[in-house]
């Protein structure tokens, strides 16, 4: 009795094996199996005898060496092809009965991984262009082919997404082969986008798919932006610097060339995407662009060339005498806001200098200095030597020590280049060697010596730098006499007094004198009148000048 219709699954390449589905009745004879034509018509393949055990094999090419029946009428068949999908019967045969019972069978090929072929070398925006091909090969029964684009299905849109599947069998093995072509109209997003494909087929337990590997394609996009750049991008350039100008498209590939528009040139210069300026000035200043060759698309950026211009009068080495006036200026000209600041022998001075009448403290090296905060490394400064030269000045004074066995006397000097100072005592003219000298600061310094005479002496103190030879002289008393000089600066107060009172005293003395001759030459006109009237009148000429010679000798012996 038949047990229904049953098929067996296998897959392409391995042994087919089909269960005789009868029961063995008894008295069997022997059993067949046998497969049926597409018309119908039966062809035996292979036999086996219950009773003599013996198995045969038909002669039929298509299963020579591949088949096997096994003593419970297994059918095997090797190395399974598609053209073994076909109804097998298994005949179990006894003197009285043929029972038979079909087995059907379905041979299944897993593709291969699907490629995609015949890629295109780039992909161009607004235009409908052949992506590749998918292609999945040696399938059985046909597979399907679907397109993803990141993972989602393209599904087919007219002019954008164009799919054709093409299914081509191999007549030797009966296998399929599916070529999908993708026709694409990208998009500038899609410069990244991952496309790949997938098959779907039958296999022996239901539907599978498999997956290619994903391609990325270059996608051509024309510019739509041109943008300028500064290099390098620092906060500021000053003269001096170089500047590359570099102006870049947004297409791909983006342009290789552009046109700079430079201040004060007429036409665009035509250039790679950099155009290079060196050793820049500040009339450079201005307003830069570039745009793609054909003159569209512009972009424009303003570069400022900062500048720092100093004027230091006077400056480098200048001599002045002490006393003169020296007007010092410093002017700055600039892109941006600056301040000048002065340094006087390494130590930054609170306020500009100014000379309106010199002395030995104001020589030195002074920096005039500005700098442009915003605008790194742009400084400027310059510099003025100020030597201040002076002719010797002297001042002595004296002072008995407190030991009162000794006397000190000091030279203080003043001048510029610094002056020689020798000593010696009038009277003798020699010269002493062990004078004791204090530091010579701002054009001063003073030289002392310790004496202790035993008469009254004049010391002279010299003092000569390449101006002048100063020679000033001091009368020093006796040791046994004891004398002081007031401090400096009230000695100077008190010379002073004394010289207005000395100068009063003698005015006094002299308005005097002119007082008594005024009144002598009156009195002794006076008495020549008188002595004059009693005289005759008619004295002749001689007399009179007699008279008057007499008159002028008597007047010189009076006075």
């Amino acid at each position: 009795p038949a047990l229904g219709l049953h098929t067996v699954n296998a897959v392409y390449g391995d042994t087919i094996t089909m269960p005789c589905r009868l029961e063995v009745p008894d008295g069997l004879m022997f059993g067949k199996w046998k497969y049926e034509m597409p018309n119908g018509s039966p062809v035996f393949i292979a036999f086996r005898s219950s009773t003599k055990k013996n198995v045969q094999y038909d002669d039929v090419p298509d299963y020579k060496d591949r088949l096997s029946l096994s003593e419970n009428y297994t059918l095997s068949i090797k190395n399974a092809r598609i053209s073994d999908e076909k109804r097998f019967v298994c005949m179990l045969v006894t003197e009285d009965d043929v029972s038979e019972e079909p087995t059907i069978v379905k041979v299944f090929k897993q593709p291969s991984q699907p490629e995609i072929l015949h890629r295109a070398d780039f992909l161009e925006t607004e235009k409908l262009q052949m992506l590749g091909e998918c292609i999945a090969r040696d399938s059985y029964p046909k597979g399907n082919v679907t397109w993803y684009k990141n993972g989602r299905v393209l599904q087919p849109v007219e002019e954008v997404v164009v799919i054709n599947l093409q299914k081509s069998v191999n007549k030797s093995t009966g296998l399929f082969t599916m070529t999908s072509s993708l026709q694409y109209m990208p998009t500038k997003e899609d410069a990244n986008a991952k496309f790949s494909c997938i098959v779907t087929y039958y296999g022996p337990s239901g539907q599978k798919t498999i997956q290619s590997e994903p391609v990325v394609f270059d996608v051509h996009y024309p510019t739509e932006k041109v943008t300028i750049q500064v290099l390098p991008q620092s906060s500021g350039i000053k003269e001096g610097d170089n500047i590359t100008l570099k102006c870049s498209g947004n297409g791909n590939p983006p342009p290789q060339e552009f046109l700079f528009y430079i201040p004060g040139e007429a036409e665009g210069i035509r250039s790679s995407d950099t155009y290079v300026m060196t050793d820049v000035r500040r009339n450079a200043t201005g307003e830069y662009k570039c745009s793609l060759t054909d003159k569209s698309m512009m972009d424009s950026t303003t570069i400022t060339v900062h500048y720092l211009d100093l004027q230091l009068t006077p400056s480098g080495e200048v001599t002045k005498q002490i006393g003169e006036a020296l007007p010092v200026s410093c002017t700055i000209s600039s892109s941006r806001n600056a301040t000048v600041f002065w340094i006087k022998d390494n130590t930054r001075m609170p306020t500009s200098p100014s000379f309106s009448s010199l002395r030995y403290q104001d020589a030195g090296n002074y920096i005039c200095a500005t700098t442009l905060q915003e605008v790194e490394g742009l400084q400027k400064r310059k510099t003025l030597k100020l030597i201040v030269e002076g002719k010797p000045q002297i001042k002595m004074t004296k002072k008995t020590n407190t030991n009162k066995m000794s006397k000190t006397i000091v030279c203080h000097v003043e001048g510029f280049p610094k002056p020689a100072v020798q000593w010696t005592v009038t009277g003798s003219g020699s010269i002493i060697n062990k004078a004791k000298e204090t530091r010579y600061v701002n054009g001063r310094f003073s030289s002392e010596i310790v004496i202790a005479p035993e008469e009254n002496v004049t010391l002279t103190c010299i003092a000569e730098n390449q101006l002048e030879r100063t020679v000033t002289s001091l009368n020093v008393s006796a040791i046994s006499i004891p004398e002081y000089d007031e401090p400096e600066d009230r000695n100077d107060d008190n010379s002073e007094k004394v010289n207005d009172q000395a100068k009063l005293i003698v005015g006094i003395v002299v308005g005097l004198l002119l007082v008594a001759l005024v009144a002598g030459v009156v009195y002794w006109l006076y008495v020549k009148k008188s002595k004059t009237a009693s005289k005759h009148v008619d004295k002749d000429l001689g007399n009179i000048e007699e008279n008057k010679k007499l008159e002028e000798n008597n007047h010189k012996s009076e006075t």
